[in-house]
């Protein structure tokens, strides 16, 4: 086949070989070159981006307010940069990395349209050697993976899908083009994060949706809204207390962690209620957890802010059946994702809106005009997934990584991820994740704890330069203790008791194991320093001189 974008195999040498040019790879890449390092980042996408590339479906939008979900590594950056709304679209977000790109000249640096199919570790040479699906062989010291979290799409599996002979879409793979529902009969299956968002927008356009529910999922109004100039400006004027704030923070979000946090139990319930109805009026799903910090561990302090979740889903959804199919039964209170919304509920009182829960009656097939579960069948024109991620681990489980010995990634992380502070795996020298497994990650606001990750492995790899070391690897017995931490951490909560996709639970065959590191961002942020500030406390440094 004569493909004009392949090229033939090459040996290219490079300090570091980054893989993936979202929020992530794009700072690696920066904050790297001003450490004067040599590196290249490959990009599967046709633009930079990372998940705001390839999310492109309707309503696509951050939960997180734009003023914090943006770079604090540039103050010129941060002023001149304007946001137009509380939080941002997906269009917004993908303009702002691209200005990004532009500004700091990042793109010469980055290869789109490149997807990494291999890196394996050369120990007799001490270098990666990385391969791509355009036929090149690329050498680097040092293998960063800024792949993202939520980055491979969980393909639908139902049966009968492939008969289909309407139009099918899965969220995480939106067209560029616009696509037009108008008049069409619409069934969106999931009721997660991204669904909760596409509903809406679907509703206002369809002739007809139809929304299949397997399990209900707490949502918490966004008050989403223009960001006044004089808010903005407000806002700017003290930055950087800001951002340190959300760097010291539970989940990286201008919210103090709380010196010492009432229980929930001790609180007066009409001091609980107004605060809950206080923080509900003002929207913003961290601000709720935030409010009631025992909430993710109490039993009984979870019950109080589930219910009072539930009640406002009552009193939105005009029909009692549906209101109790949309309140959650089956997990606590931000045990999965607790998502943020923009008239989600309000969707259900409309004409044109049916909701089918799957639990009761379940998908038998896709057919070749709609979808047919134990009890009905429904006519569809077009079909929408929004069916999740394989997430934390999939996406670097797609990549053949092999380390010392030609030990497979995939196979030393066969019972689970294992990582000494999310950053690193034992067996894998000179490769660093960037808000890898059992690191905060997705239990943060993504881009402080991305931030916190790229400035943390620069330092270190300009250390190991500046002091002759040729290779850094995770111990094995810190990688233990790291691992038995987290998971006890987690063990102290409810969440590993929900089957959700922290877990795993939502990919058959995944092995089960709670991923994120829910210590904090900003106790987190000090054990990264401290393990630095002590040479690299828990890595095996080699000094052996490596050839080029």
């Amino acid at each position: 086949m004569n493909d004009p974008r392949i090229t033939p195999p090459q040996a290219t040498d490079f300090d570091v070989a980054i893989v993936g040019a979202g929020f992530a790879g794009l700072y690696m890449l920066h904050r790297l070159r001003e450490a004067g390092f040599t590196a290249r980042v490959y990009e599967a996408g046709d633009g930079v981006g990372g998940t705001w590339y390839w999310n492109r479906y309707p309503g696509a939008r951050c939960d997180i307010e734009s003023v914090d979900y943006s770079y604090s590594f540039s103050p010129e950056l941060e002023q001149d940069w304007q946001w137009s709304e509380r939080y941002p679209r997906q269009p917004e977000i993908l303009a702002y990395l691209n200005h990004v790109a532009d500004r700091f000249d990042l793109r010469r640096d980055i290869e789109l349209q490149t997807r990494v199919t291999a890196a394996h570790f050369d120990e007799q040479a001490g270098l990666w050697r990385v391969e791509t699906d355009r036929g090149q062989h690329v050498t680097a010291r040092y293998c960063v993976m800024a792949t993202g979290c939520l980055s491979l799409p969980k393909q639908p599996d139902f049966p009968g899908v492939e008969r289909f002979a309407g139009d099918c879409y899965l969220t995480a793979a939106w067209p560029r083009q616009d696509v037009d529902l108008t008049g069409k009969r619409v069934g969106v299956i999931g009721t997660g994060s991204t669904a909760i968002q596409v509903i809406p927008q679907v509703a206002r356009q369809a002739a007809h949706l139809t929304v299949f529910q397997r399990t209900a999922n707490f949502s918490v109004p966004a008050r989403n809204g223009p960001l006044p100039a004089a808010e903005q400006q407000r806002i700017k004027a003290d930055y950087r207390a800001r951002r340190d704030i959300s760097r010291d923070s539970l989940f990286g979000v201008p919210v103090p962690m709380p010196a010492a946090p009432r229980r929930t139990r001790d609180i007066p319930p009409a001091e609980l209620r107004q605060t809950l109805e206080t923080l509900w009026a003002q929207g913003g799903a961290m601000s709720l957890l935030a409010a009631a910090p025992d909430v993710i561990a109490d039993p009984e302090a979870n019950a109080i802010v589930a219910e009072f979740v539930r009640e406002k889903i009552r009193a939105t959804v005009k029909d009692p059946k549906v209101a109790e199919l949309l309140c959650p039964s089956t997990h606590p209170l931000g045990t999965k994702r607790l998502c943020l919304d923009t008239e989600y509920y309000e969707t259900y009182n409309r004409d044109n809106v049916t909701l089918v829960d799957l639990r009761a009656t379940p998908i038998e097939r896709i057919t070749e005009h709609g979808l047919r579960t134990s009890d009905a069948e429904y006519p569809l024109d077009v079909l929408i997934f929004a069916t999740g991620f394989d997430a934390m681990t999939g996406a670097l489980n797609g990549i053949d990584i092999r380390g010392r010995g030609g030990l497979a990634l995939k196979q030393a992380w066969a019972q689970g991820p294992q990582t000494y502070l999310g950053l690193a795996s034992t067996g894998f020298p000179n490769m660093f994740l960037i808000t890898g497994p059992q690191s905060p990650s997705v239990f943060s606001n993504m881009v402080v704890s991305i931030e916190q990750h790229v400035e943390w492995i620069a330092d270190c790899m300009a250390y190991l330069r500046q002091q002759g070391i040729a290779c850094i690897e995770a111990s094995a017995p810190a990688q233990a203790g790291w691992v038995a931490h987290v998971a006890d951490v987690a063990n102290g909560t409810l969440l590993p008791q929900t089957d959700s996709w922290y877990v795993g639970a939502n990919v058959p065959g995944k092995p089960r194991v709670f991923t994120p590191y829910l210590g904090g961002v900003g106790p987190y942020r000090q054990q990264c320093q401290q393990v630095a500030a002590k040479g690299y406390e828990g890595f095996e440094l080699g000094r052996q001189s490596v050839a080029a």
